[in-house]
């Protein structure tokens, strides 16, 4: 008696990567990191300089909003508040120390709008630097751990999530705005000189600042793609692309959206606290609704579902909005929502899904003519049939 046993199919092994796929993450991140703190502080003056550091900001703010909404498919309208809450976090530490190096205890606008001459409990904190910094970036992530919970636990997504976060950047803004005694009001808080103990006003200090922005914003780039290419990267895409499926297989939805939210949060904080000393000031106007969607914007443009893309685009719409908004300063919010819709509705892959749309409609084309010409000559080629004469 013989016994059969049924062969057991072999594991299917992906195909390696090839040399060039392999190489050519590397090769990207070392071009940028040649062109920004190499090439770029060799070619542009100071001022230009300068704007590039603000630029880069809203890059690092692009690099949270790709694994959020790229991989996430969390839309992030409200990453203002995140930049906002760092960039504050810097400000207050900054403004007091100016004030410290005049000798005053107060900065110089509660001097002229405040109603005491005792500095507010809550500000006290931020006079330690260890304190403002980890700041910067604890306080946006405590936030947006705060209302993440509350929304992915009652699933909450889509429009739903995304109005939620400009209804927040909304609230701060106003908040912002009504306490002018502590927080400066409308004009925010400006006139900042110091940056740990080194002047801003001095050019090589503002170089300085650059290439630390710079840095941050490489180093923000290789922990993204580490987490791109992790586990975790897999399983957020799974998330974002059938919930209920991940959540057959063991893992909790929203607290695999929960991190990506609370990351991209921190990531926005310390943008906000960069673009202080880069810019020399913080201000409600910067942190709004109309600032949330630029961010989106940026990462939409260029691409949210690539790391590259994504800032790329943050640094070509910001360079755009600086550049356009001067001279049409009534049509670029118009342009600026053309940009998003065409993004979003034509192109939702950005820029940097171009070249592959473009091949693919190539091999399409090229398939399609393949199939005309082989029906066309197997046509030609069969044998004809007539028939029968009377």
């Amino acid at each position: 008696m013989t016994t059969t046993t049924t062969p057991v199919p072999a594991a299917v092994t992906p195909p390696s990567p090839s040399p060039l796929q392999r190489f050519r993450a590397p090769a990207a991140f070392l071009l940028g990191a040649v062109l920004l703190l190499g090439v770029a502080p060799a070619v542009l003056p100071d001022f230009r300089l300068n704007l590039l550091a603000k630029y880069l900001c809203y890059a690092i703010v692009a690099v949270g909003v790709s694994l959020a909404w790229g991989r996430g498919g969390l839309m992030v309208l409200g990453q203002g508040v995140f930049f906002g809450l760092g960039g504050y976090a810097m400000a207050m530490h900054l403004k007091l120390t100016d004030a410290a190096a005049t000798g005053e205890t107060l900065p110089d606008f509660m001097q002229l709008y405040g109603t005491g001459d005792t500095l507010p409990w809550w500000w006290k904190p931020f006079a330690d630097p260890a304190f403002a910094l980890a700041m910067t970036v604890l306080l946006p992530m405590a936030v947006a751990a705060l209302l993440g919970f509350f929304v992915f636990r009652r699933r909450v997504k889509g429009a739903y999530f995304a109005i939620l976060s400009q209804a927040l950047a909304a609230a701060l803004s106003i908040w912002l705005i009504g306490q002018q005694a502590t927080t400066g009001g409308t004009n925010g808080l400006t006139d900042i000189h110091g940056f740990f103990g080194y002047s801003l006003d001095d050019p090589v200090n503002q170089r300085m600042v650059y290439f630390i922005i710079a840095a941050v914003l490489l180093l923000l780039m290789i922990g993204a793609r580490q987490l791109f290419v992790s586990r975790y990267g897999e399983l957020l895409i799974a998330t974002r692309d059938s919930e209920e499926r991940v959540r057959f297989l063991g893992y909790n939805p929203a607290n695999v959206k929960l991190v990506a939210y609370v990351l991209a949060a921190g990531m926005a904080g310390l943008a906000g606290a960069l673009f202080v000393p880069a810019v020399g000031i913080i201000s409600p106007a910067l942190i709004g609704i109309v600032p949330s969607i630029g961010f989106v914007i940026g990462a939409a443009v260029g691409g949210r579902a690539s790391l590259a893309g994504a800032v790329l685009g943050a640094i070509a719409v910001a360079w755009a909005q600086s550049t356009l908004s001067d001279a049409f300063p009534a049509a670029w919010t118009y342009l600026q929502g053309l940009l998003f819709v065409l993004a979003v509705g034509f192109l939702p892959g950005g820029l940097a899904s171009l070249a592959l749309v473009l091949r693919r409609r190539r091999k399409a084309t090229a398939t399609a003519t393949a199939t005309v010409t082989a029906t066309a000559a197997a046509t030609a080629t069969a044998p004809r049939t007539t028939g029968d004469t009377a």
